[in-house]
């Protein structure tokens, strides 16, 4: 289910012009899945590969889901303004290479990021003309099944992820369209709808 928030969902532009697009949302709502079966939907779209600082959870590959990166070289990039965004998340550290964006975008090509809340309102702040879509839950129930079912967390991680999806599922009046995760490939269409609709400003 997408939900339109602030009059600028879907066929609230005129003008073909490609746009970034966020995706956000709690840890365990499932936004890798759901990004990554838009990819299989529509794999000429720019999917950003974001840097961190955390290590490879197990089958992640470096350059591909993320560039695993020293603190010292995430503090450089930032530092030299080559991050589009960063934030802190859980103890460790992600933002968005700006370049790559930005050529993506310039080359006419819809670009989607995958990112925490406090990424997402950065990239609103350098980027107005950005679609922020929030990726909900079907309920507070599966979003806590989905955390502690993962097992990869000790209790107290888990316990801190739930506070903080709390906020961040509070935020989402900040954002343009909010879809509902009940099934992977319902998401996944709903998301590319509001990918390839255009930007207006």
């Amino acid at each position: 289910m997408t939900e339109s928030i602030n009059g600028r969902g879907p066929g609230s532009g005129v003008a073909a012009r490609s746009r970034l697009t966020v995706v956000s949302g709690p840890s365990g709502v499932g936004k890798s899945s759901v990004v990554g079966e838009l990819r299989k939907l529509h794999p000429d779209l720019y999917f950003s590969v974001s840097v961190t600082t955390r290590s490879p959870r197990p089958g992640e590959v470096d350059g591909a889901h993320y560039h695993f990166v020293a603190k010292s070289e995430f503090d450089r990039m930032a530092a030299s303004g080559e991050l589009l965004e960063h934030a802190e998340f859980a103890g460790n550290h992600y933002g968005t290479p700006r370049a790559p964006v930005e050529a993506a975008l310039a080359a006419g090509k819809p670009a989607v990021l995958e990112i925490e809340l406090q990424g997402a309102r950065q990239v609103r702040e350098a980027m107005p003309e950005a679609q922020l879509v929030m990726l909900a839950p079907p309920s507070w129930d599966v979003l806590v099944s989905r955390l502690t079912g993962r097992g990869t967390e000790e209790a107290a991680v888990v316990a801190r992820r739930l506070a903080i999806a709390e906020d961040e599922l509070a935020a989402a009046k900040e954002f343009d369209a909010v879809v509902v995760n009940a099934d992977v490939r319902q998401a996944a269409n709903e998301l590319l709808t509001l990918v390839l609709t255009p930007s207006s400003e």
